[in-house]
């Protein structure tokens, strides 16, 4: 039996963060070696937000740094196919293959759509945008995905991959695998500032590569309790970002229990709370900066995965497509038109006229 396929990614507009690893990047490192496992760089989705000449330049060493985190997080890149989106013109076929079987209204409804626009400050949506997740599902049927770990925000694009791959094999036939879902642990992360999720654009990120002194930093600038003036003062526990992310990093489940204790009964400061969540994250990150160091010391090693990966990805499309256009019936059409052309071909040759001449009377004739 072929090994099942997984697919996830993301867009190369900067590196990778807490939030990140949450929502996707650790199911990804916990499914990795058990699929074929194919990791997009989606810089054709990144168009849609991000489309100037400065932005385009900036891509090659953006997806070098988003690799970079992804293998300092824990994918191996044994079991890893890195592939550059737009190195892979029949995405973009797939898209227009399948673009019929949505429609307007239904894409409408994709709730991050209109999130995406007013982050990037665009008032009216481009079609580039409305037409995201059509073009998420090219990527996600092209490549033959089985599954599919996203986070909370890319669930509704999932789904409109799921509906689409029925559609399409209810109108001809078997052809496409309806990909599942891999939900994460933890939807999503609340930024630093408690303002939201955690975001490059709204700056309140801890980044996978931050330095220790860069997470201390930015854990003593963190929204806690606002109604907690004093030291002695009970404080929130449900609610508060510094005890959220405690949840989330800090293995020490016991120091974790003793502090909620001691904050919720008014003995144990901000400042204190603070501190030990910067010791955790840094041993958090710890890992990933020492495996990061090794694979930035291989010169070349991350473009080479790039570039061997899109190959690879290069022609499982392919065949996908090929596939998709025989079910279609597309390729017969040609084929129809080509025998039709091969006949007539035959048939002046016999009457010893030039095909290309007797073509040219007709479009002279016809006006064309």
């Amino acid at each position: 039996m072929t090994e099942p396929r997984m697919l996830s990614g993301d867009r190369p507009t900067g590196r990778l963060h807490l939030g990140h690893y949450v929502g996707s990047l650790a199911n990804r490192i916990r499914l990795h070696r058990s699929y074929q496992s194919y990791f997009i760089i989606a810089d054709l989705h990144m168009l849609t937000t991000r489309n100037t000449r400065e932005d385009i330049a900036a891509t090659a060493g953006l997806a070098r740094d988003m690799v970079l985190d992804s293998l300092a997080a824990g994918l191996e890149p044994e079991h890893s196919v890195f592939y550059l989106q737009s190195a892979i013109p029949e995405v973009a076929e797939i898209s227009v293959l399948i673009q019929s079987l949505i429609t307007v209204p239904r894409l409408e409804r994709v709730p991050s759509l209109k999130e995406m626009a007013r982050a990037a400050g665009i008032g009216e949506m481009p079609y580039a945008l409305l037409g995201y997740p059509v073009l998420q599902a090219a990527d996600i049927l092209g490549i033959r995905a089985d599954a599919v770990p996203v986070g909370r925000d890319n669930a509704p694009h999932v789904e409109i991959a799921r509906e689409v791959a029925r559609r399409f094999n209810h109108l001809y036939g078997p052809t496409l695998p309806v990909p599942a879902l891999v939900p994460a642990a933890t939807p999503s992360l609340v930024g630093t500032d408690g303002r939201g999720k955690m975001s490059k654009t709204a700056g309140n990120a801890i980044y996978l590569s931050d330095s220790a002194d860069e997470v201390r930093r930015k854990v003593a600038r963190m929204y806690t309790d606002p109604q907690r003036v004093r030291v002695d003062m009970p404080g929130t526990v449900e609610g508060n970002p510094v005890f959220a992310y405690h949840d989330e990093f800090n293995g020490d489940r016991a120091e974790v229990a003793a502090l909620k204790r001691r904050y919720l009964a008014g003995t144990v400061g901000d400042v204190e709370v603070k501190e030990r969540l910067a010791a955790a994250v840094n041993r958090f990150l710890d890992p990933m900066r020492e495996r990061r160091a090794r694979f930035e010391a291989s010169g070349g090693l991350v473009e080479d995965l790039i570039v061997t990966g899109t190959r690879r990805a290069r022609r499982e499309v392919q065949r996908t497509v090929t596939d998709m256009r025989r079910a279609m019936g597309l390729t017969a059409v040609f084929s129809q038109l080509r025998e039709g052309a091969h006949r007539a071909d035959g048939a002046h040759r016999a009457d010893g006229a030039h095909p290309a001449g007797h073509a040219r009377q007709i479009s002279g004739a016809d006006g064309i």
